[in-house]
């Protein structure tokens, strides 16, 4: 949110295509992804260039103390940041695609995503309950609704649907040891106590939809096998999907039991009651209306990435004493910062990634179908908290989204199942010290593109 903070992740961002290029001049190999999900953040760029071409039109006013903007964008300052931060973005997403290539690694960043997330759900409860209206109990926030360290409490929900995601994805395709069930839950539980406090609808409709969407991904994924298999196992499925039921169900209602538990009945008051649609700055409906004008005014590339603050304040049929930066919902913005080009974009994006996310949950390593069917869970419920809010507009929740698109995605390189024939073929032989392997192994079907920068 902060300037400095922003120069820090891209800073990050710069470090990492530093980094990148040592790795490929060491290992004569430039290690890249060609996933198609990359090229919607590419031609987002495209049209942030495009909108800075100085091909407006001009000022018919008299004479002004500056020169007047002739840029497609109606502020080309802010699109000039947001290239930036969507170039930082695609640099890290990127990252991702390419080098998070093997199981280790794999494993690695889930548990890491996890444990991190899992004790920001803690400090976010302690401050709430010890100074709801402070940011690290420093910066007092009189003009928001904070929530640990989110400016915003629907963002700090919209991250926790992302991260809660991937405990409850391993717990449902049974990736988790018996004996560490019980941590998985509590970390899950957790997350979505801390979702619930802050008192989000869309983050608590967004939860029940990502629960939804993994009940629904274990049923299908178990019917597809239903034609083959016998009487027994159609009767041990039948007994898993009533299970998978009364899971999902008891959740919800532990969750519940906890929120009640922590003093959080007015959460559910809130769920339940009405918005105020005469309230400027609650009113969604006038909003979205005055993205419509916008909208029909720029249809092919928009006003300009980032605009909709300056656009607002002239197509506003109100008082015009609140300046409105983001329409609150995340389609109607695409379009109106990127127009229909934006919008094919976008629904690009999300066709390959529930298309490609749903061919990799069906590997045969459970903890790989776990982590795939946990992240489409969270973009899901991002998807679906979209409709009502701009929790993607905040680098956090774009990062960690763009992160599990890339869990979600990435090929079968990442996938365990030589190491499972390894283990058991260790279990039935004597053990024989280890030998120097020469030559070159022979990579996974799928793995990533290599370009030789050397002989």
């Amino acid at each position: 949110m902060h300037s400095w903070t922003l120069a820090i992740f891209q800073a990050g961002a710069a470090s990492v295509v530093f980094l990148w290029a040592v790795d490929a001049w060491r290992s004569h190999t430039l290690r890249f992804s060609r996933s198609p999900l990359q090229l919607p953040l590419i031609g987002l760029i495209g049209i942030g260039l495009i909108q800075l071409l100085p091909l407006g039109g001009q000022s018919s006013g008299g004479a002004l103390p500056v020169e007047p903007v002739r840029s497609l964008s109606l502020d080309p300052y802010v699109t000039r940041l947001v290239l930036v931060q969507i170039s930082a973005l695609l640099i890290y997403f990127a990252a991702a695609l390419a080098f998070i290539d093997s199981p280790r690694r794999l494993r690695v960043v889930v548990r890491t995503i996890i444990v991190f997330s899992f004790l920001l759900a803690i400090f976010g409860l302690i401050q709430f309950y010890t100074s709801p209206g402070m940011i690290y109990w420093l910066k007092d926030s009189k003009q928001s609704q904070p929530f640990g360290p989110f400016i915003n409490r629907h963002h700090f929900a919209g991250y926790m649907e992302l991260a809660l995601a991937l405990p409850l994805g391993l717990l449902f395709s049974g990736a988790i040891d018996r004996d560490r069930r019980i941590l998985y839950a509590f970390f899950a539980f957790l997350m979505a106590v801390a979702l619930f406090m802050t008192n989000s609808r869309g983050g608590i409709i967004s939860f029940l939809a990502e629960t939804a969407f993994l009940a629904v991904l274990w049923i299908i994924g178990h019917r597809s096998d239903a034609a083959v298999e016998d009487d027994e196992a159609r009767r041990a499925r039948l007994r898993g999907i009533v299970a998978r039921a009364a899971i999902s169900v008891a959740l919800l209602l532990v969750v519940i039991f906890g929120v009640l538990s922590f003093g959080g009945e007015n959460v559910l008051d809130r769920f339940f009651g009405t918005v105020n649609a005469q309230d400027p700055t609650t009113g969604r409906a006038h909003f979205w209306g005055v993205a419509l004008n916008v909208i029909a005014d720029h249809p092919v590339i928009g006003a300009g990435l980032g605009s909709f603050g300056l656009a607002y304040t002239r197509y506003d049929t109100r008082s015009g004493m609140f300046r409105v930066e983001q329409v609150h919902n995340d389609y109607l913005q695409v379009l109106t910062d990127a127009g229909v080009v934006g919008a094919v974009l976008g629904i690009f994006f999300i066709i390959m990634l529930f298309r490609t996310g749903l061919a990799r949950r069906e590997s045969k390593d459970k903890f790989r179908s776990g982590v795939a069917s946990g992240a489409l869970a969270g973009c899901f419920a991002v998807l679906v908290h979209s409709f009502f809010d701009f929790t993607l507009h905040t680098t956090s929740n774009a990062l960690l989204f763009l992160v599990l698109a890339a869990l979600a995605t990435i090929n079968g390189r990442v996938e365990e199942e030589k190491r499972v024939v390894r283990r058991r073929r260790r279990r039935h032989h004597q053990p024989t010290p280890l030998q120097p392997i020469t030559g070159h192994q022979d990579q996974p079907a799928g793995s990533q593109p290599q370009v030789k920068l050397g002989s």
